[in-house]
């Protein structure tokens, strides 16, 4: 075993008897909300009230985090364009290994943050911990490949011989992160490294449910020797702090809902800056008449369900040939039904609570107006008050029809509908219905003819034989949506090069494109013309 290895820990297992963590004390809370940045000129009358968000697992306060006004904002984005300035002129190798440091602190002290994950947003102990995994990997990979990904390139020039060309890529300077809280760490860190490594500051807005793990990862990575300024963390109310975030920043990094994506894009485009923009999904899954129906229904399991389907790219629609339907639905309302509830420090429960009351509402309405217009509910569709105040059993329903809001609106929790088919050609339609497009998984044990319907399925990623870990988890290929579900990409080369502008530096020798001071524009022409025409012979690019 290696030194690094030696070091991480194991994450303590224990019962939620509280779910704060005995380790958490005020003090330390004290400590990371001082990386909220507040203007030091605001008077402190005018400050907005501190926010407050509610533990899942029993709605008790988790703690006061502050609240930032317009003005903070603008400060925060003074303040990270300040230290942007020399971070640009710092060395790639010296970025990347700050990151690497951080990588490395993050696997030791894994237990701290899994401990925060959960306490703020309920979810089961695995699924937080897959936020560690995910942040690891995207850590390693932009520290190993932001050199290779930003390299400058020397393209042909105008005049073959007189003109030297090179394509740089230049940081966009300041970045806004907006991230959502449920996967705190994951999006509220995974955009952040590669724009820091391409050069720029970040200003992030920490959405208010899950406040302390932005900044419990931002004194981390303060540890690992990032400059003070470089990544600032604001705090309070969207509507009023993300419009700042986008109204002060060069390129504006978004995740959440097309609703909210629709008017971050409008307002950046008004400022003629940038975004990439991940948002809603109502994903689905194909199982072929081939498939492998164990295998298929463990997998779905996963995917509809992990985080307590809380998760953008999870999966609300599964389309199974009729031929398998019976078998596919059977193994998968045993598997369903052997999942374990838990509000557990430990990794004893599959599926955790719901983050809120309203999305304890949400998941009610939409099973509960299936259900009235005749939709049959075969595993779950209950809430679990007894195990905790926003758990909700994981649901399989059938005989979903067109006019029940779970048909194609986004419900973003554990519920799964389940429709036969009898053609790939009719499950191709159906999987296109709607406006979205993020993620989809087909289950097939011929792998070519699955992966020639991904290629019609409108969708930014698609899985095979998998439900969305997959291709999420390749680092090194882009993720992101189609149509209703987003514009741009995070991981491999977009997810770094978006953040910096491509800049042309074009070097003349010895006399300017044109004509000389002794040749006549019509000789320069005409000598120019026959110059076309030969390299079109050759076949010259």
């Amino acid at each position: 075993m290696s030194t690094e290895q030696e070091k991480i820990e194991a994450p303590p297992p224990r019962t939620a008897t509280s779910p704060r963590p005995a380790w958490v004390s005020d003090e330390l809370i004290g400590q990371w909300c001082a990386w909220v940045h507040r203007d030091g000129t605001r008077p402190e009358r005018g400050a907005a009230r501190p926010v407050t968000a509610l533990a899942p697992y029993d709605l008790s306060p988790i703690a006061p985090v502050p609240a930032c006004a317009p003005e903070d904002v603008e400060s925060a984005a003074a303040a990270a364009r300040a230290a942007q300035q020399e971070w640009a002129r710092t060395p790639i190798a010296h970025r990347a290994g700050i990151v690497l440091a951080f990588h490395d602190l993050l696997l030791q002290r894994q237990g701290q943050v899994l401990d925060l994950i959960q306490w703020e947003t309920g979810k089961a102990r695995y699924h937080a911990w897959q936020e560690v995994a995910q942040i690891a990997a995207i850590a390693r990979h932009y520290a190993r490949r932001t050199a290779k990904y930003l390299t400058t390139r020397r393209v042909r020039g105008m005049v073959p011989g007189l003109t030297k060309v090179r394509e740089l890529r230049v940081p966009k300077g300041v970045v806004g992160v907006v991230s959502p809280w449920n996967y705190p760490l994951y999006l509220g860190v995974g955009d952040v490294l590669p724009a820091l490594l391409a050069g720029n500051a970040v200003v992030s807005k920490a959405d208010s449910q899950a406040a302390l793990t932005m900044l419990w990862t931002r004194a981390l990575l303060d540890e690992a020797g990032l400059p003070a300024d470089l990544w600032q963390i604001v705090a309070g109310d969207g509507a009023v702090v993300g419009t700042a975030v986008v109204d002060t920043v060069d390129f504006v990094c978004f995740t959440g809902s097309t609703a909210t994506g629709r008017t971050v894009a409008e307002r950046a485009a008004r400022r003629l800056i940038g975004s990439s923009l991940e948002l809603g999904g109502k994903n689905p899954l194909i199982v072929r008449a081939d498939a492998d129906i164990a295998a298929a229904a463990a997998g779905t399991v996963v995917a509809a369900f992990a985080n307590t389907g809380q998760m953008c790219i999870h999966i609300e629609r599964a389309y199974v040939h009729e031929k398998v339907y019976d078998a596919f639905r059977d193994e998968f309302v045993r598997a369903t039904k052997a999942l374990r509830l838990g509000r557990s420090y430990d990794y004893s429960a599959d599926i955790g609570s719901l983050v809120s009351p309203a999305q304890l509402a949400a998941v009610e309405a939409h099973v509960g107006d299936a259900v009235a217009k005749g939709a049959t509910v075969l595993a779950g569709g209950r809430p679990r008050p007894d195990i905790g105040p926003l758990f909700y059993e994981p649901t399989i329903l059938e005989g979903v029809t067109p006019e029940m809001a779970v048909c194609a609106v986004e419900t973003f929790g554990p519920v799964i509908s389940l429709y036969p088919y009898d053609t790939d050609d009719q499950a191709l339609r159906l999987a296109n219905q709607g406006a979205y497009g993020l993620s989809a998984s087909i289950w097939s044990k011929n792998t070519r003819e699955a992966e020639r319907m991904a290629g019609l399925i409108r969708s930014g990623s698609v899985n095979i034989n998998d439900g969305a870990a997959a291709a999420a988890g390749s680092i090194e290929a882009g993720m992101g949506g189609m149509g209703d579900s987003g514009l741009g990409r995070r991981h491999g080369a977009e997810g770094i090069r978006k953040y910096t502008e491509s800049q042309t530096v074009a070097v003349q020798r010895l006399m300017p494109p044109g004509p000389s001071p002794k040749q006549s524009v019509e000789s320069f022409v005409r000598r120019t013309n026959g110059q076309l025409a030969l390299l079109r012979r050759l076949g010259v690019r």
